[in-house]
């Protein structure tokens, strides 16, 4: 056992968020922590760190906290650099400072060695075995090795930290975090802004981690392929389970319906002492008997009913109006982007199919249904909806807008033919009830937000919906309760989303966006990721081609021809970079525009255009920062 903290609370002005945790943390162990938004996940992981402090909860134990030996905890929120101008390098260097000093007095021993100093020769071999054991052997190889698994460049390694934006910093911060190996190392939601190569590799590397793991994450998937413990924060208090993610659910049910059992069966039994006692009370004769019966209900154990799951969440009846054609949707080389394409697509959608679309930030997703809803313009090619198809539109820029107006006029003014009793019913079935539905639709949270925009699709039962990030906001009671009612839904549903759960739950067919294309694929998205695992592992042990003469029937390439294709590539960079850049120059200057500024919907829209502007102005620079540095080899020879 590393820590444990037994009847413990946390309380904010008075107010308790935390009344009854009760966790251990045992090393080795992979552990999850799951419940509602807002029920103390991130609380429970500052209570660890020690950043929040920590009181006696409402439990019948003794408030306790328990530290064996010292424990190094790592927290990514408290990871910070050193200065602006050191470089990325150097901020991961300073992880290993141990390991270098020890280096260079290696290096002093081994001067003292050549001089004749035999002293030096045990002081050198005890030091070289503790350098050994510590991983001095491997940490070079180590960081270089998980600074390109996050998608940094060996050239990004000497850049001061201050060219990097704030998303790379995190990733920076989260390296130097990994490469620490504290014995207890906390994540709050360690995926968000990570591809999907990256994620399949932290998988991996967290299971193998030889410490203690603590995880707060809504990615099911990852739970389920890491963890082996789980803690459940409801209503305040912590409740643990064994087992990965699914096994929680399963436990969880298990154990509601014993207790409940249990319950009923121990509620008849002291109905029936009851009814004996309050019989034979008066009766002399059964006085012994009546006394026992008394004695038998006092030191009875009283099992309570188990406390009503926060299971709140949405329900609607979105079976479609009418039928669609058979062809949902056809396209044929249809190329999305802006001045430049980020992705040609050939598929076709049937009705009843629910195709996932996948791939890493920036590669064009959103830019396809936005093209595919008529807002972006293709760029070549074509697409067409079927004959009869009512398309509902869903986008996480429309769902966020605020205007002003109450929940209930917000949905009452697209829908004026319903009475006041139709439209509480309709945003009843979203969690909006009771006062609920007067609120400022500006003061709701992203989850509520989501909410009401989903309710006012479902609302007018499309019979294609098409989708951008539905879950984004949402708790896991949320996804799978979304889950749960697209999967019954008879329509067909095209979305675009980051959760793999999500994704191998819902879609029969994806859409995968890669590097300069897209894959059309008729299978679950774990099929996928399997092939992909494979793929990247033969990768990953094929060793560094090394410098050969060029093979019978290949094609020899000159250092000089190589060179000046290079240098050709990367005057055409320049110029679409410069291109990127002023677009994106046009479009902040468009947010200065009184016409601009004061419409919500207009803002979000120039603001997610600009996010993704920025990934492709990002990608064509590294493409050329890594031609830059290949140029110079090539001119150097």
């Amino acid at each position: 056992m590393l820590y444990k903290i037994v009847n413990g609370s946390v309380s904010y002005g008075g107010d308790a968020v935390l009344e009854q945790v009760d966790i251990e943390i045992k090393d080795r162990e992979k552990i999850a922590v799951v419940g509602r938004n807002g029920s103390g996940k991130t609380t429970l992981l500052k209570a660890i760190t020690g950043e929040v402090e920590l009181d006696e909860g409402v439990g019948e134990e003794p408030f306790s906290v328990t530290r064996v030996g010292s424990p190094v905890v790592g927290y990514l929120k408290q990871i910070s650099f050193t200065s602006e101008s050191a470089t990325m390098r150097e901020e991961i260097l300073g992880v290993f400072a141990p390991l270098i000093r020890a280096e260079q007095k290696m290096a002093e021993l081994m001067t003292d060695m050549e001089r004749g100093d035999v002293a030096a020769v045990e002081k050198y071999d005890a030091l070289r075995d503790r350098y050994e054991l510590d991983g001095g052997l491997t940490y070079k190889k180590e960081y270089l090795t998980m600074s390109r698994k996050f998608g940094f460049t060996d050239a990004d390694l000497d850049k001061p930290i201050s060219e990097f934006s704030g998303g790379q910093r995190t990733k920076i911060a989260f390296i130097k975090l990994l490469l620490g190996k504290p014995d207890i190392l906390l994540l709050d939601e360690p995926t968000n802004h990570l591809d999907m190569r990256t994620v399949r590799w932290l998988e991996t590397y967290l299971k193998s981690y030889k410490s203690a793991v603590v995880l707060v994450s809504h990615d099911r998937m990852f739970l389920d392929r890491i963890v082996d413990k789980v803690y459940e924060i409801e209503y305040g208090v912590t409740e643990c389970y064994r087992g990965n993610y699914t096994a929680f659910e399963k436990l969880k049910s298990e154990r509601r319906a014993k207790q409940l059992k249990d319950h009923e069966r121990q509620a008849a039994e002291i109905a029936r002492l009851t009814r004996l006692i309050e019989r034979f009370r008066y009766k002399a004769t059964k006085a012994r008997m009546v006394q026992s019966r008394i004695g038998m209900l006092e030191r009875m154990k009283r099992i309570e009913a188990p406390a009503h799951a926060d299971l709140r969440s949405f329900r609607a009846d979105i079976a479609p109006r009418r039928e669609s054609s058979r062809e949902v949707l056809v396209t044929n080389a249809l190329e999305v982007g802006y001045d430049k394409p980020l992705a040609c697509v050939t598929f076709t959608v049937e009705r009843g199919d629910r195709l996932g679309i996948v791939g890493d930030n920036g590669c064009g997703k959103s830019t396809l249904l936005k093209t595919l809803m008529g807002i972006v313009p293709r760029l070549s090619g074509s697409y067409a909806f079927g004959f009869g198809t009512e398309v509902g539109y869903f986008d996480q820029q429309t769902a966020q807008a605020t205007g002003g107006k109450t929940v209930f006029e917000s949905f009452a003014d697209e829908f004026p033919s319903l009475g006041e009793r139709e439209v509480r019913t309709a945003l009843g079935a979203f969690r909006f009830t009771g006062d609920d539905v007067f609120k400022d639709v500006g003061s709701l949270s992203g989850g509520e937000k989501v909410a009401l925009a989903l309710c006012k699709l479902f609302r007018r039962r499309p019979n294609v919906l098409v989708l951008d990030e539905p879950t984004n906001h949402m708790d896991i009671v949320g996804k799978q309760t979304l889950e749960n009612m697209l999967s019954s839904y008879t329509g067909t549903v095209i979305f675009v989303s980051h959760d793999r759960y999500f994704v191998d739950k819902l879609a029969n067919k994806l859409l995968v966006f890669e590097k300069g294309g897209a894959r059309f694929m008729e299978c679950r998205y774990s099929e996928y990721e399997e092939q992909m695992r494979e793929a990247e592992d033969a990768e990953d042990a094929v060793a560094e081609p090394t410098a050969r003469p060029a093979q019978h029937g290949e094609k020899y390439v000159s250092p000089k021809k190589a060179l000046e294709k290079k240098l050709r590539r990367m005057t055409k960079l320049e110029g679409e970079i410069a291109e990127l850049e002023k677009r994106m120059t046009d479009l902040t200057a468009r947010l200065s525009d009184p016409a601009v500024y004061g419409d919500y919907v207009k803002v979000t829209e120039i603001q997610h255009d600009l996010e993704e502007l920025t990934a492709s102005r990002d990608a064509l620079t590294d493409e050329w920062a890594t031609l830059a540095e290949e140029t110079e080899a090539l001119s150097a020879q």
